[in-house]
C-alpha cells in the first residue's frame, strides 16, 4: 500500500501564562491510501492538535508531515475536515450548504453541480435539498456535512470528534452511515475520538497516544472476523472485546 500521509518526528510546543508546554513529542506513523485510522488517547494528550498539524492549520514545532509525498506547509484542497459540530448555515438550504466549498473555491462547474446532486441522491438527501438545516435531524445534518466535504473531492478526510455531539443511538446510526459513505467513495480517513468502541469498530488501525505530552504509545492492527464489516457488525466480532481491553489498558486512565 502507498502511504498517503506520513508523520515524521512531529512535536508541538506552545506558550502559556505558566511557561512553555509540550503538547506532542516525537510522533511517527503513516496512513495508507484507502485506509481508515483512528487516534485515541487521554484527554489533553494533543489528538486534535495533531489533526490540525496534519491538515496544515497549525505548524508543528518539530518534524514534518507529508501528504502524497509532499510536505504540508498550509491548508490543501486534498484534505477535507469534519468537526464536532456540522457548522451548517441555517439561512442556506441543504443544497446551498453542500456546494459552499465549491463556491469558495470558485469551482461551480456544471460537472461539480451534477456531482453534488448525485451525492445527495446516493445518500438519501436529495428530497431534502431545498429544506433548511433546522428541519433535519442531527444524524442527517452530519451526513450533509460529510457530503459538503466530499463534493470538493479531497484525498483524505480528517474527522475530529465528528460524532460526539450526537446522542448514543444516533451516533451508532451515523457511524454506520459515514463509514459506508467513506468506503463507497474510496476515501482515506483519519478519526480522532475519545470512544474506544467507535475507534475499533470503524478503523483498520488504531493509533494510541500517551498522556501529555502526547507520544506514540502503540498501534493496533484491527482484524475482525466479520463477513461484511460495518461499525455495528464489528462490535459483535469475538475479537472486539480483546481490542477494547488492550486499548483501555494502554490508556492507563485512573478514575
Amino acid at each position: 500500500m502507498n502511504d498517503l500521509v506520513e508523520v515524521h518526528n512531529v512535536g508541538m510546543k506552545y506558550q502559556s501564562l505558566n511557561g512553555e508546554i509540550t503538547a506532542l513529542e516525537n510522533i511517527n506513523f503513516s496512513v495508507h491510501d484507502g485506509e481508515f485510522v483512528s487516534i485515541v488517547g487521554p484527554s489533553g494528550c494533543g489528538k486534535s492538535t495533531l489533526l490540525s498539524i496534519i491538515s496544515g492549520l497549525l505548524s508543528s514545532t518539530t518534524g514534518t508531515v507529508l501528504l502524497g509525498g509532499e510536505k504540508v506547509t498550509g491548508t490543501s484542497p486534498k484534505i477535507g475536515y469534519m468537526l464536532q459540530k456540522d457548522h451548517l448555515f441555517d439561512w442556506r438550504t441543504i443544497y446551498q450548504n453542500v456546494i459552499l466549498g465549491l463556491e469558495i473555491r470558485k469551482a461551480m462547474t456544471p460537472r461539480a453541480k451534477e456531482h453534488a446532486l448525485n451525492l445527495l441522491k446516493t445518500y438519501g438527501l436529495y428530497e431534502f435539498r431545498n429544506k433548511y438545516p433546522n428541519q433535519l435531524s442531527g444524524g442527517m445534518r452530519q451526513r450533509v456535512a460529510l457530503i459538503r466535504t466530499l463534493v470538493t473531492d479531497p484525498q483524505i478526510l480528517l474527522l475530529d470528534e465528528a460524532f460526539s455531539a450526537l446522542d448514543y443511538q444516533t451516533r451508532l446510526v451515523v457511524n454506520e452511515d459515514i463509514y459506508t459513505i467513506i468506503k463507497k467513495e474510496n476515501k482515506t480517513a483519519l478519526l480522532v475520538t475519545h470512544d474506544i468502541s467507535e475507534s475499533i469498530s470503524m478503523a483498520d488501525r488504531v493509533v494510541l497516544l500517551s498522556k501529555r505530552p502526547g507520544r506514540l504509545k502503540d498501534i493496533y492492527n484491527i482484524n475482525l472476523s466479520c463477513a461484511n464489516r460495518t461499525p455495528l457488525s464489528a462490535r459483535e466480532a469475538p475479537e472486539f472485546r480483546y481490542y477494547f481491553q488492550e486499548i483501555w489498558k494502554g490508556l492507563d486512565v485512573h478514575v
